[in-house]
């Protein structure tokens, strides 16, 4: 049997489909740059110790400041290095969750081949 007439196997419904494709992908590095733009300005807080110690970081994870309540003072310095620390790691895995949710949202229902 012959296979003439069938190109590379690659019919218009694949080009198709790979023109939907460099569609959505254009769509979502849009989405991307918005986000970007969005996680910039966000403010994303951690605290500590019923709120002793705050340390707040933007959505893409740069420190922005630390609040340190008066009281925190009275701890002594290993328990408040202990009470920074803890709310810097609270802050930084809210901003890794409100990333990873975003990036979802962002390519929810995107069935781009090969990913």
């Amino acid at each position: 049997m012959s296979k003439q007439g069938q190109g590379f196997g690659f019919g218009l419904g694949k080009m198709k489909e790979l023109t939907e494709a460099f569609k959505k992908a254009q769509q979502v590095q849009e989405g991307a740059k918005r986000l970007q733009e969005e996680l910039e300005v966000m403010e994303i807080e951690g605290e500590s110790g019923g709120g002793l110690v705050k340390v707040v970081l933007s959505g893409n994870q740069e420190p922005r400041r630390v609040e340190i309540a008066a009281d925190a003072l009275n701890e002594g310095v290993e328990v408040l290095s202990d009470l920074v620390l803890a709310a810097m790691k609270d802050a930084y895995n809210k901003s890794t969750a409100t990333m990873r949710q975003r990036m979802e949202e962002l390519t929810d229902g995107l069935n781009l081949p090969g990913l």
